[in-house]
């Protein structure tokens, strides 16, 4: 009897533990390598087409390991990405002390994924191949930190949802480079929006009055860090670099996402509708594009958009969708440079039931990005001016240099002095931060995924509808 027991006992066990291994192999264990000691992110490098890269790595940061391995395929732009690195290791203020080892052939990217030698994956550059150099990565296992835009197209936007199940799988972290976010009118836009006293709700609006507009204007030609930057060829080509309708207007439509909808789970089956949207080339004479590349000529893979020896880039776009029933515009334009003393420029409205809130940057502003509150017209003065000085006192509890100046009886301007102000540059650091945290705490929100999937949709679906107008 004593036997009977031993055996069932033994093959209870047995069936408890192939059950074990059944689980297991169902879903990969999480890495667990992520605590946040000093030196355990160690960065692999892909293809940096873009300066973007660079910029990442500007700023030092305890848990990033100096090591960092760079496969990429020779060539200026793996060139330019060195410099940069190396700028910033000799420069005499906070120098970074970066190692490079540096892969560089026609196989780089089976390199990386068979070498495995870093842990998460910096991706700026050529934006077609980007999409698969997100999925390969992920499959192989890597967290993956990515600029934008993350697709550029349907097919693109089909293979993006397709990592970002395969993330769940492998229990790892794919996260957009959202820059914007970090801009202190935007933080603040993000913070009056959802003040209730303040600017009540968020209008419905109408396609032809919408509730939310935005606009980026940026230049073909400009100067990053002191020096003109050189654009690559393929920057010009729309199917490499992606039209502005899947390239700039990212960043609004994910500032929208967050600042409207914070927190929000964006599903874009059930509370997106795409209603239309528009596109047309910004023009560049052979000159001007010999003075951004560096070039002397037109590249054979660009004549397809020459027009009477004029390149016809299709840098502007504008679309309109609905999220929840609310009406939001979108528009992005690109030209060649910007006037003097100005340079790339925002400009965004967001109207509640109560107030009004707007971003504007012009002629008029010096170019300087200014904040401003409106009342609306059924809002007494009395409770505007309350609700602004009330507003403002519990902003300063976390922002104690902004202050509100009157413009007009109806109108306020949020005064953050320009010293107080952070550089386009240092918001890749604060993203890079917030990436790293998510990786050692395990906790990135569901909605930070649906609502990259969902922009990632609006704008190439939105793509899709200008080319067939």
């Amino acid at each position: 009897m004593k036997r009977i027991i031993y055996c069932l006992l033994l093959l209870a066990g047995s069936l408890f533990f192939f059950s074990c291994k059944m689980q297991q192999d169902r879903k990969e264990p999480a890495p667990g390598i992520f605590t946040g000691k000093e030196g355990e992110i160690k960065l692999v490098v892909l293809d940096p087409g873009h300066f973007h890269a660079s910029l990442l790595q500007k700023f030092p940061q305890k848990q990033v390991n100096d090591t960092v391995f760079v496969y990429a395929p020779g060539g200026s732009e793996l060139d330019q990405y060195l410099a940069s690195i190396e700028g910033y290791n000799s420069r005499s203020e906070n120098p970074t002390a970066w190692i490079g080892i540096v892969y560089s052939g026609k196989d780089y990217l089976e390199k990386m994924i068979k070498e495995r030698r870093g842990n998460v994956v910096i991706l700026a550059g050529n934006n077609l191949k980007k999409t698969d150099y997100i999925y390969q990565s992920i499959n192989a296992g890597y967290d993956v930190l990515s600029d934008k835009p993350m697709a550029i197209n349907s097919e693109n936007f089909r293979l993006l949802e397709s990592a970002y199940d395969s993330a769940r799988t492998r229990n790892v972290y794919l996260y957009d480079v959202m820059t914007e976010r970090y801009d202190i009118l935007n933080t603040l836009t993000r913070e009056l929006v959802n003040n209730v006293e303040l600017f009540g709700e968020l209008q419905e609006g109408t396609p032809e009055s919408p509730s939310v507009k935005m606009e980026s204007v940026h230049h073909y030609y400009k100067e990053v860090s002191g020096s003109v930057l050189v654009r690559p060829a393929w920057f010009y080509d729309v199917e490499q670099q992606g039209e502005a309708i899947v390239d700039v207007a990212t960043h609004m439509v994910d500032l929208i996402n967050w600042q409207c909808f914070p927190d929000e789970v964006i599903d874009y089956r059930q509370d997106v509708k795409l209603l239309s949207a528009s596109h047309w080339p910004t023009t560049l004479t052979l000159d001007q594009f010999c003075r951004s590349t560096g070039l002397d000529a037109f590249p054979n893979f660009l004549g397809k958009y020459l027009n009477r020896s004029l390149l016809e880039v299709y840098g502007n776009g504008k679309f309109n969708y609905q999220v929840k029933g609310k009406n939001i515009e979108v528009c992005a334009l690109w030209n060649y440079e910007a006037p003097k003393g100005g340079g790339d420029t925002y400009s965004a409205v967001i109207k509640g039931t109560k107030a009004t809130i707007e971003i504007v940057q012009n002629q008029e502003e010096k170019y300087v990005k200014q904040l401003y509150v409106e009342k609306e017209p059924s809002v007494t003065s009395e409770e505007f001016d309350r609700s602004i000085a009330g507003t403002v006192k519990q902003l300063q509890r976390s922002y104690p240099y902004i202050s509100a100046k009157r413009v007009s009886d109806s109108r306020y301007r949020i005064e953050v002095p320009v010293e107080s102000r952070k550089g386009h540059e240092d918001y890749f650091g604060y993203v890079a931060q917030k990436f790293f945290g998510y990786l050692v705490n395990r906790d990135m929100p569901e909605w930070e995924i649906s609502n990259t999937i969902a922009k990632y949709y609006i704008t190439t679906q939105s793509l899709e509808m200008a080319r067939n107008r």
